[in-house]
């Protein structure tokens, strides 16, 4: 079974930085596209930034020059610096992975449980 656990929430003053980690594992043949996510109260999931096919990256525009994704694909774990936060950056952040597992056919989706972060103003 393949699990994505997440760390480095928290709480921040407005203007700070913070730098959330997510490390898959299991038995993983290739992880596929990987990202974070966000969901603020009251909103629907919206993506922050993702390493797609090919490598590239994908940013939301709101995150556009302030947050970065990083990725050590030999532990499988992807990161985002997140600098210059603002209380509109609230959210439960949440990293998404599509892998191909040993022994399955296809890629599958996984999410980790999220981690909270805070942006008092």
């Amino acid at each position: 079974q393949v699990q994505l656990v997440e760390s480095g929430g928290g709480l921040v003053q407005a203007g700070g930085s913070l730098r959330l980690s997510c490390a898959a594992s299991g038995n993983i043949v290739s992880i596929i596209t990987m990202g974070w996510y966000r969901q603020a109260p009251g909103k629907q999931r919206e993506l922050v930034a993702s390493f797609t096919i090919g490598d590239r990256t994908n940013y939301a525009d709101s995150v556009k020059g302030r947050f970065a994704i990083s990725r050590d694909n030999a532990k499988n774990s992807v990161y985002l610096q997140m600098n210059s936060l603002k209380p509109e950056d609230t959210a439960v952040y949440y990293c998404n992975a599509d892998l191909i597992e040993i022994g399955q056919w296809g890629k599958r989706d996984y999410w980790g449980q999220g981690t909270q972060v805070t942006v008092s103003s």
